[in-house]
């Protein structure tokens, strides 16, 4: 133990916990890390504005747009980092070519033959999707080898952003209108079965209106009772003073007469005979179809309503992603930062010596 602590001069830490660390880190930096170029981008999802509900619908489709949605931006940088966005940017541009190719970085490459979910995590390494609570934008920071490469690859992952927010939302809006379409359809095929019931009605009892009939015969039979009444008052004064043989009571009995059997016929023609004759049957079971036309036509004005409120509102929430900033062209490689993570490391490792030259000077002294 002596022998090892009195090797440990300060000289020799230095040169074991400074100057050998940091000549490693320099001699990576320097011959071995390979530049890495950055792309950003800033995006947004925004949708048609939720503050005009009670304009027209033309005001609808020109209001403004509304705050972003927190859940979209959510959605979209989980689509970002997705697997199906992978296998799509690979195909399309070669990422796992690109990110191989620098064969000399041991840290920063991706090493051949590697499985699919150690890519995707190398992919999430790469392509940073930074959300800003606050504003609500999405920043997305895409690292390549080649600044060229960086700003296409930033490019395709906007480009299947916005089609993958194009999609979802018109899959929502879609599903919206078939379903106001399916109750509209259903509505017009119980409204159209009501009006054939009324028509059918009416072609067997050949009758337009039974409930207008029974209101008529209605009345017919007050206006036959009342003039019924004023014959036999006739009838009751003649026969106060002349014969029951005489021709005026005779007129008069035989008027009577006919009055009273037609307003027999028309108070069986309204009560009696089998349910499909009667008038009060036929009025009733008219007044029901009616009903029930009447109800199916509501139901139908209301789908109608809910139809086109549907089409208003699912344009209205349309959404659609917007960019703030564009992908930029780097110009300078922005990582790997060599004097920065060289002064970070010399400051570390002079702690380190520090704290060593501190342990082995105490324990010297307790030796002594």
């Amino acid at each position: 133990m002596n022998k090892l602590l009195s090797a440990l001069t300060p000289a020799r830490l230095k040169l074991l916990l400074i100057a050998l660390p940091v000549l490693l880190a320099a001699v990576y930096y320097y011959a071995l890390a390979a530049d890495r170029y950055v792309s950003e981008s800033i995006v947004t999802v925004r949708q048609a504005n939720q503050n005009a509900a009670g304009a027209a619908g033309a005001a609808l489709l020109l209001a403004g747009i509304s705050p972003a949605s927190r859940e979209d931006n959510l959605y979209l940088r989980q689509y970002i980092h997705s697997l199906d966005l992978l296998k799509k940017l690979d195909a399309e541009l070669g990422l796992r070519a690109h990110y191989e190719a620098e064969t000399l970085d041991p840290f920063f490459r991706l090493w051949a033959g590697v499985s699919q979910e150690w890519f995707l995590e190398y992919y999430r390494a790469r392509v940073e999707v930074l959300f800003d609570e606050v504003a609500g934008l999405l920043t997305v920071r895409v690292q390549g080898f080649e600044p060229e490469f960086a700003q296409k690859l930033n490019a395709a992952i906007l480009r299947e952003s916005e089609a993958f927010v194009n999609a979802y939302s018109q899959r929502m809006a879609r599903e919206q209108m078939q379903f106001a379409q399916g109750e509209l359809d259903r509505a017009a095929e119980r409204l159209q079965a009501a009006k054939n019931e009324v028509l059918a009605f009416q072609t067997t009892h050949k009758l337009l209106d039974p409930t207008a009939e029974a209101q008529a015969s209605g009345a017919l039979v007050a206006e036959l009772q009342a003039a019924l009444a004023k014959q036999e008052t006739e009838l009751r004064a003649l026969r106060s003073y002349l014969n029951d043989d005489s021709f005026q009571v005779q007129a008069l009995r035989n008027q009577v007469e006919a009055l009273r059997k037609q307003l027999e016929a028309e108070r069986a023609r309204a009560t009696v005979g089998p349910r499909d004759v009667r008038l009060n049957e036929q009025a009733a079971r008219f007044q029901d179809l009616m009903l029930r036309a009447r109800f199916a036509e509501d139901a139908y004005k209301l789908a109608l309503t809910a139809v086109e409120n549907a089409r208003i509102d699912a344009t209205r929430k349309l959404k659609s992603l917007v960019v703030i900033e564009s992908p930029n062209l780097p110009e300078d490689a922005l990582y790997p930062r060599r004097l920065y993570n060289l002064f970070t490391l010399f400051i570390v490792c002079c702690l380190l010596y520090g704290i060593t030259r501190l342990i082995v000077a105490t324990i010297q002294e307790h030796q002594d």
